[in-house]
């Protein structure tokens, strides 16, 4: 043994022996006791879904079985407190350290933060560790010193730098701590990670299909690396299947660690450069890109802590979302009428995972065309996802609602009839999750409202009756999107006059109340049963308070009148009778349309805007970083 040194191995989303600089510190200097919380009191607002929690559950035998293979088993806690767990842990064996890898989250920066102040202030050494990424957050920054708002320029940076791409080695032996027999310890199923029988028998479906565990997913990147990497770059054009690495549940879970993943994909990139596999190029430049965007997004989430409630552009404050429970059960149940959307979000609730371009799809449709909090979205794929990932779902919401400086335009409506011609040209995805349209032509799978009656009553189809009609019309939702961006920059412009008499606006996705999804539970039937209903969030009484508060200022400005007209629409109401060439030409004439030329710039706009970005036509930073967020999972 290298010294004496009684240490506390705090296990999180580490959840493996190999490349964990946490366990292989701890067990270079002394005896160890490797630990594990489940405390739900902490996760708050994001207490882990169905599935995610499910994936603990065989993660977590798995880590414990191969720690006690090296002499030092796995002490699970369920507490109320992780701090108390944690001392409770500390007095019991007399330990004097405690170490952990880095979590770039919200909840877990604050949580963190707190138990480094209180155990440091009682004598207790800490050490943290780079376990998650190739670069650390406040490693990259330009050259102002300021945090990079886009992802092309943010991975450029990167790669400038020289990457520590070797994994550490896992210990070949640990030293229990003395008086581990003290320290009370509960099994997997006392922790309650499935709170129903109703769950554990829709788990047994996940069972079928996953191999949670550090070991697995070991043997699952190699399997990728070996066989699928070399056509990686084509499966973003095919929506069916398994098309992507499916890493992306492992990575969260830390079972594998991107050092490892880096240093497998560049060893079989310098392999096909010497067989001359040019083919390969392109596979590698977009793994590679997915790998930066899982960096990109903790990156986001650690220099903005705000991103999980707030949009990174400041004029999105006064977007008017649509607060309309009904529509949003509809896009949750996969009941909007657009094929390739309903197939999506019914494959995502009967087995907790879609390809990374329905990700995109589904969501986009939620706040371009449904106009729904992009919050909601977000908060529900954290809820029903198997691999979900709040930084990664944090940027991918924010990238697709417009939220940030490159991404998504703000107007831009994507038409689902075309990505269904384009992604499943064939209908069989479609054909898979909605069997109501099973015996559809492929002319018309992807838009049967334009099908001749004939061709409906041979496959079967009552528009309306088995089948839903759309949920709306595109020409509609697109002048109902072309009116809500005009009535955001009315509002702030208003919000700037209202600034002159020292008014302050709140945001408004702050009026809207936070919601809980219930908990999914899965039919063994086909994979198409539709879900049973879902509790819906509450719109506040005070969703219009914005507006009223910020009209005070309406007589300084022709500008404001209308406004004010606007202003009075119900957030549910129909928009469909503005005129969409008056709205097009008052955005583009009543106010000036900045760029941003540097990261500075845009920082300086963050300060000026109550910690949030603003600007009208951030959109000229849209060639920075198009399209980055088609990798939504890796």
């Amino acid at each position: 043994m290298a010294g004496s040194e009684r240490t506390v191995v705090w296990f999180r989303r580490d959840l493996r022996i190999d490349d964990n600089p946490a366990l292989a510190s701890a067990a270079r200097d002394g005896a160890v006791l490797p630990v594990f919380i489940w405390c739900p009191a902490d996760e708050g607002q994001f207490y882990p879904g169905r599935c995610s929690r499910w994936w603990l559950k065989q993660s977590l035998p798995h880590l414990s079985q191969s720690l006690e293979s090296l002499g030092c088993p796995l002490v699970l806690i369920r507490a109320e407190s992780t701090l108390e767990a944690l001392l409770r842990c500390i007095d019991s064996v007399g330990a004097t350290r405690l170490v952990y890898n880095h979590l770039y989250d919200p909840v877990s920066l604050v949580r963190d933060d707190k138990i480094k102040k209180e155990l440091s202030a009682l004598g207790i050494s800490i050490q943290s560790f780079n376990g998650d990424l190739l670069y650390e957050p406040w490693e990259i920054y330009d050259d102002s010193g300021l945090a990079f708002t886009t992802f092309n320029m943010y991975w450029e940076k990167c790669m400038e730098l020289p990457i520590d791409a070797s994994p550490s080695l896992a210990p070949w032996k640990l030293v229990p701590v003395p008086g581990l027999e003290s320290v009370r310890s509960c099994s997997v199923d006392d922790l309650g990670l499935e709170s129903s029988k109703d769950e554990e028998s829709s788990n047994a479906l996940l069972m079928r299909a996953w191999s949670p565990g550090w070991r697995n997913a070991e043997k699952m990147l190699e399997e990728f690396v070996s066989h699928g990497l070399l056509e990686y770059s084509k499966h973003g054009m095919k929506v069916e299947g398994a098309t992507t690495s499916l890493l992306s549940p492992y990575l969260h879970f830390g079972e594998v660690s991107v050092r490892k993943v880096y240093q497998l994909v560049r060893m079989q990139q310098i392999k096909w450069e010497n067989e001359g596999t040019s083919e390969a190029e392109e596979s590698i430049h977009f793994f590679m890109r997915s790998i930066g965007l899982r960096e990109y997004s903790r990156y986001l989430c650690f220099n903005f802590p705000f991103t999980h409630e707030k949009s990174l552009l400041g004029n999105l404050k006064h977007y008017p979302w649509k607060v309309d429970e009904e529509r949003f059960k509809s896009w949750r149940q996969g009941m909007t009428g657009y094929p390739l959307v309903d197939a999506g979000m019914r494959e995502l609730w009967a087995t907790g995972w879609t390809h990374n371009r329905i990700r995109v799809i589904i969501s986009s449709f939620a706040v371009k065309f449904l106009l729904i909090p992009w919050t909601w979205g977000m908060k529900y794929f954290w809820d029903v996802l198997l691999d979900a990932d709040l930084e990664s779902d944090i940027l991918g919401w924010q990238y697709i609602s417009g939220s940030l400086p490159d991404g998504h335009e703000l107007s831009r409506l994507d038409n689902p009839e075309v990505q269904g011609q384009k992604y499943d040209p064939d209908g069989v995805y479609v054909r898979t999750w909605i069997p109501e349209l099973a015996r559809m032509p492929t002319e018309w799978i992807h838009h049967p409202w334009d099908a001749p009656s004939c061709i409906l009553e041979v496959a079967g189809v009552e528009l309306g009756f088995n089948y839903p009609k759309p949920i709306v019309d595109l020409h509609i939702a697109r002048e109902c999107l072309d009116d809500s961006i005009s009535t955001m920059w009315q509002l702030d412009t208003a919000e700037k006059l209202a600034e002159l008499d020292g008014e302050v606006v709140e945001d408004n996705l702050s009026n809207i109340k936070t919601f809980d999804i219930p908990k999914v539970v899965l039919r063994e039937t086909s994979p198409c049963a539709l879900p049973i209903d879902q509790r819906v969030p509450h719109a506040s009484s005070k969703d219009h308070n914005l507006k009223s508060k910020v009209l005070k200022a309406s007589n300084r400005s022709s500008i404001c009148v209308d406004m004010i007209r606007s202003s009075k629409m119900e957030a549910t109401s129909s928009v469909a009778n503005s005129p969409v060439s008056r709205k097009r030409s008052f955005c583009e004439t009543a106010f000036h349309v900045p760029s941003y030329s540097s990261s500075a710039e845009v920082h300086s706009h963050i300060q000026d805007h109550g910690g949030s970005l603003v600007g009208p036509s951030r959109y000229l930073l849209q060639e920075a970083g198009r399209n980055y967020v088609d990798e939504w999972s890796i």
